[in-house]
C-alpha cells in the first residue's frame, strides 16, 4: 500500500517540537500520549514499560501486533525509535522522522499476514545516554525472552542530492558515497544475518549502504549512538537505520532541526522500505 503523505505530514506536525525531560517535560509527555493514542487507534495492544531515571519514573511506549493465527511461539520482531530530543531542538529529523515511519508501519500491520509478533517501541531518554532502551534491553535479558531482532530508526528524514553533502565518519572501513541520498543499515557481527535481510528488503525502495562493525562497535563509536547499542550489549541482534545524522544534516541537535528541512520523499521511501522489511521478516519463519 502506498504511503499516505498527508498522514505522514500530520504526524510530523504533531511530533515536531522540543521534547526534553527537563526543559520541555510537558511536551515530552504529550508526545508520549500522542504515540499511545495513535498506536491504539491502529488496533494495536499498547502498554508502557516503566523505568526509573533522573529521579523520576519514565515510560517507553510499546505497541504489539499478534499473528492472526497460531504459528507456534516465534520470537517477536522489534521496531523502535526514540521520542525525546536534546535541549533546544525541535527534533524534526532527530527523531520525529523515525516516529512518523513507525506510525505508518503501525497502520499497515492489520493488513499484514503476520506469523510472528511485531513489537513497536517508542523509547524515552535516548538523548540521556540511551536510558530508555538500556532499561528495556536489560529487562528483556532478565526475562530470558528471545527476539528475532531489533530494527532501530535514528534520523531518517534528511537527504540531499548534492555532491559533497555526505561526510564520511572516521574509521569507516567501506566506501561511502559523497552524496547524501542513501540510508545506512548498521549492524554488528552478531547481527550480520539481520543486516543482510533488512538490506535486501529495503534496497528496492531507496539506496542502502550496509555496514557490519566488529564487536559492539567499540572501534567506531559513531555507530553506537542510538538505541540499538543496548541490544548489542545484551547479545540481541539489532540494526540501526539512519541518514547518518550530523555526517549529513547540518541541523543535527540544533534549533534549526525543523519540519521544513526534511525530505518528505525520502521519508516516504524509508516508510515503504521498512514496511517491506517488516513484511519479509514477519511472514516467513526462517527469514
Amino acid at each position: 500500500m502506498p504511503v499516505d503523505r498527508n498522514r505522514l505530514t500530520a504526524d510530523l506536525h504533531a511530533l515536531v517540537g522540543e521534547r526534553h525531560p527537563l526543559t520541555s517535560a510537558i511536551h515530552l509527555q504529550q508526545t508520549e500520549a500522542y504515540l499511545h493514542r495513535q498506536f491504539s487507534e491502529s488496533g494495536l495492544l499498547v502498554t508502557a514499560h516503566e523505568f526509573e531515571a533522573l529521579g523520576r519514573t519514565f515510560r517507553n511506549v510499546i505497541a504489539t501486533a499478534h499473528p492472526a493465527s497460531a504459528h507456534g511461539p516465534l520470537p517477536p520482531l522489534i521496531l523502535g525509535a526514540h521520542f525525546d530530543t536534546v535541549e533546544g531542538s525541535p527534533g524534526a529529523d532527530d527523531n520525529a522522522s523515525a516516529l512518523a515511519v513507525i506510525l505508518h508501519v503501525a497502520r499497515q500491520l492489520r493488513e499484514m499476514p503476520l506469523i510472528r509478533p511485531i513489537r513497536l517501541i517508542a523509547f524515552n531518554l535516548e538523548e540521556e545516554n540511551l536510558l530508555g532502551s538500556a532499561a528495556y534491553a536489560s529487562f528483556l535479558s532478565g526475562t530470558g525472552e528471545a527476539i528475532h531482532g531489533a530494527i532501530i530508526l535514528e534520523c531518517v528524514g534528511y537527504a540531499s542530492h548534492q555532491e559533497g553533502s555526505q561526510k564520511i565518519p572516521p574509521g569507516v572501513p567501506i566506501a561511502v558515497p559523497t552524496t547524501g541520498d542513501f540510508l545506512a543499515v548498521i549492524g554488528n557481527e552478531q547481527s550480520q544475518a539481520l543486516t543482510g535481510s533488512v538490506t535486501h528488503a529495503m534496497k528496492l525502495h531507496l539506496p542502502i549502504i550496509p555496514l557490519i562493525v566488529p564487536g559492539n562497535g567499540e572501534q567506531l563509536p559513531d555507530t553506537r549512538r542510538s538505541d540499538h547499542t543496548p541490544f548489542w550489549e545484551h547479545g540481541f541482534p539489532a540494526v540501526m537505520l539512519t541518514d547518518t545524522a550530523n555526517f549529513r544534516n547540518p541541523h543535527y541537535h540544533r534549533a534549526t532541526d525543523t519540519l521544513d528541512t526534511l525530505n518528505l520523499d525520502f521519508i516516504a521511501s524509508v516508510a515503504e522500505g521498512v514496511s517491506a522489511t517488516v513484511m519479509a521478516l514477519a511472514s516467513q519463519p526462517t527469514a
